[in-house]
């Protein structure tokens, strides 16, 4: 049995595309709630100020520690 290597490479371009096609048919998407109880909208970090907040106190510690050792 002589098949040519054009045969061959048409039967597993056809095998693989009907593997991926049963692989893509049993995805399925995982839907997950993890909510306890808590409203999302009171959480600190859904606060725009405590951003602004954190961020000025960032600012400031950064600049401290940059003119700090610059003492010559």
């Amino acid at each position: 049995m002589n098949i040519s290597p054009k045969l061959k490479v048409a039967f597993s371009t056809l095998v693989m595309f009907l593997i991926s096609i049963v692989l893509f048919a049993q995805e399925k998407k995982l839907d997950v709630d993890v909510k306890i109880g808590k409203d999302e909208s009171s959480q600190w970090y859904n606060n725009p100020i405590a951003w602004v907040v954190g961020g000025a106190i960032f600012l400031l510690l950064l600049v401290a520690l940059i003119r700090g050792k610059s003492k010559d």
